[in-house]
């Protein structure tokens, strides 16, 4: 018996210490009093370590590769600075914003402010700076919305962008309790609606949308390009030391068996979200076509976001990033145009591409 409340006592001690490093520590890294962030963080610990292991174990028993470094330094000096500017991009991937909805109405309220103080004369795009984000909505447009009485500029402007009729209810957050654009979507894991939602990354802890869609893409390729050099790597070193110590041979095997597991989800990931860029769709799009409600009534091989092959990279990789876009839905008359079929004349004026 005495044996047990010692036991508990000490068990009580331990947790109340623990408590208490942890609550110093939330002092001073405000992210740890966090669950979520917690998790997001020792995920990206854990993510470093592993490319760092992968890295020492072939450095610390390939010999052969310490010597071609000594004669060549330049090979090892761009694997290295692979290495670098691929962890590089995995924290500028997970620290960017994917595109909020909140912060797109913040933008919109400044750019009326704007509107509201100068005179509307000029026909150009009218654009509201707000530190890196910058939103581009047209002056008419925005002007005739602001004539309205008591309306609402961020409602008129996305009920515009649905069909005549639409409903304001039907397309309002039940979360966030803000109208919805099209293609936007409510992240349960940020707790935010984002614009033009893609998915979840529990990797990066965070969404990847409108904002870091782009970013994401080119980590993936240089995830892939030091995983496939990597493996390539460990081939070289198995196939001149396969017979010497068996059990660095083992570990060896087992890693180079994970790089190439690794190597097939990178590649198969890589071109899913090429495919996804080249006809401007994204992963919630594709998975859950028939559900999301202006998706429902259109065939399924006609992509109604698409501008061709040739403007759908631009706007991925130029304007991605730099503003907050909002796409409006097709009109019955576009998707009847996007859904005819190709003919000869159509390749040769490369219709796919414009």
């Amino acid at each position: 018996m005495h044996r047990i409340i010692m036991g508990q006592l000490c068990g009580s001690s331990i947790r109340g210490s623990w408590d208490g490093f942890w609550d110093r520590c939330s002092r001073f890294f405000p992210c740890l009093a966090d669950p979520a962030r917690r998790s997001a963080l020792g995920l990206k610990v854990a993510l470093v370590l592993l490319h760092l292991i992968f890295v020492g174990v072939l450095f610390i028993f390939d010999e052969d590769l310490v010597g071609q470094t000594k004669r060549h330094p330049w090979y090892t000096a761009i694997y290295f600075l692979l290495l670098v500017a691929t962890l590089a991009q995995y924290f500028l991937t997970s620290c960017t914003s994917p595109g909020y909805v909140l912060d797109a109405m913040r933008a919109v309220s400044e750019t009326d402010a704007l509107v509201r103080r100068t005179s509307v004369t000029s026909k150009q795009p009218a654009s509201s700076k707000n530190g890196n984000v910058v939103i581009t909505v047209d002056r008419d447009h925005l002007e005739r919305n602001l004539l309205l009485p008591h309306a609402n500029t961020w409602t008129k402007l996305v009920m515009d962008m649905y069909p005549p009729g639409s409903s304001v209810r039907t397309w309002t957050c039940s979360y966030c309790n803000v109208v919805q654009p099209p293609r936007a979507k409510h992240c349960h894991d940020c707790d935010r609606c984002v614009l033009q939602f893609d998915h979840h990354c529990v990797w990066l802890g965070t969404c990847i949308g409108q904002g870091n869609h782009c970013r994401f893409w080119w980590y993936i390729l240089e995830e892939t390009a030091l995983c496939l050099w990597t493996g390539i790597l460990y081939i070289s070193y198995l196939k001149v030391h396969i017979s010497k110590a068996w059990w660095v041979d083992v570990i060896m095997i087992l890693l180079l068996v994970t790089l190439f597991i690794s190597l097939a989800f990178l590649v198969l990931l890589l071109l899913f979200h090429t495919y996804l860029i080249l006809t401007n769709q994204t992963t919630y799009e594709l998975v859950r076509r028939r559900r999301i409600p202006y998706l429902r009534g259109i065939p399924e091989r006609v992509y109604p976001f698409s501008r061709g092959v040739c403007r759908n990279l631009y706007q991925f990789c130029c304007a991605s990033g730099t503003q907050h876009k909002m796409e409006r839905l097709p009109t019955a008359q576009e998707l009847e145009e996007k859904s005819r079929p190709y003919t000869c004349l159509d390749v040769l004026s490369c219709r796919c591409c414009c």
